[in-house]
C-alpha cells in the first residue's frame, strides 16, 4: 500500500458555559474518519453521532440561559437526556488521534466525565496551523469557514461545527500541503493537568 491508514476521531462540545469544573457539556458530537498518515488525506467517514444531556449541577442550570444565547439549544431539548456512555467511548477507544478546533477547551470538559480521554494524542485545529502567518485575520473558525467558501454562517450546534471542520481539514494550505497534515506534523499537545490535582503548597 506504501502508506498507513489511521483512524482520526473529530468532536465538539457545547456546554453551559466557559468552567469545566462549574459548568457541564449539553451536546458532544463525533465524527470517526480514516486517513493517510503521509498526505493527511481522508479517505472516509466511518461513523458519527451526536448526544444530547441535561446538565445537573445548580451553577450549570444556573449558567443556561446566558448558554443559551451562544449554542440556541433550549433547555427542553436536553430534558431528561443522558450521554450513552459506552457508545462514546468505543469512538475514544477505536481513535487514533483526536482533533478539535480550540481543543484545550473541549478536553478540558470532556476530562471530567471521561478521564480516559487524557491518554488520546490531542491535536488543536486553530493553534496547529498558522492562520495569521497564512494572511487569515483571527484562527475563528468562523473566520476560517468564510475564507475558504465553506459557509458565513455557524450554528454552534456539535455536529454542524464538526463537520465543517472537517470540510476545512480537507483544504490544501498556501504551502501546498492539507491543513490536516499540518496539523498533525505540528504534534500532539501535552496531556491536560487539572487545577484540582496539582499538588498544594502547606
Amino acid at each position: 500500500m506504501g502508506y498507513q491508514e489511521k483512524l482520526g476521531l473529530v468532536l465538539d462540545v457545547e456546554t453551559t458555559g466557559l468552567g469545566p469544573t462549574t459548568d457541564e457539556v449539553i451536546e458532544l458530537a463525533l465524527k470517526l474518519f480514516s486517513f493517510r498518515t503521509d498526505t493527511g488525506e481522508v479517505i472516509d467517514i466511518i461513523e458519527e453521532d451526536s448526544f444530547l444531556r441535561e446538565p445537573l449541577s445548580h451553577t450549570a442550570r444556573r449558567n443556561y440561559d446566558n448558554a443559551y444565547r451562544v449554542h440556541g439549544i433550549p433547555y427542553e431539548l436536553v430534558q431528561g437526556k443522558s450521554f450513552y456512555d459506552v457508545k462514546i467511548k468505543t469512538y475514544f477507544h477505536r481513535a487514533d488521534v483526536v482533533l478539535a478546533h480550540n481543543a484545550s477547551f473541549d478536553r478540558s470538559f470532556l476530562y471530567q466525565m471521561y478521564p480516559e480521554v487524557n491518554d488520546l494524542k490531542w491535536y488543536c485545529t486553530m493553534r496547529n496551523v498558522k492562520w495569521k502567518n497564512y494572511g487569515f485575520e483571527n484562527g475563528r473558525l468562523l473566520t476560517l469557514l468564510q475564507a475558504h467558501n465553506i459557509t458565513n454562517y455557524q450554528t454552534h450546534r456539535a455536529l454542524d461545527d464538526i463537520t465543517y471542520l472537517m470540510d476545512l481539514m480537507k483544504k490544501t494550505s498556501p504551502t501546498g500541503n492539507l491543513y490536516l497534515q499540518e496539523v498533525l506534523e505540528k504534534g500532539p499537545m501535552r496531556k491536560y493537568q487539572p487545577a484540582a490535582s496539582k499538588t498544594k503548597l502547606g
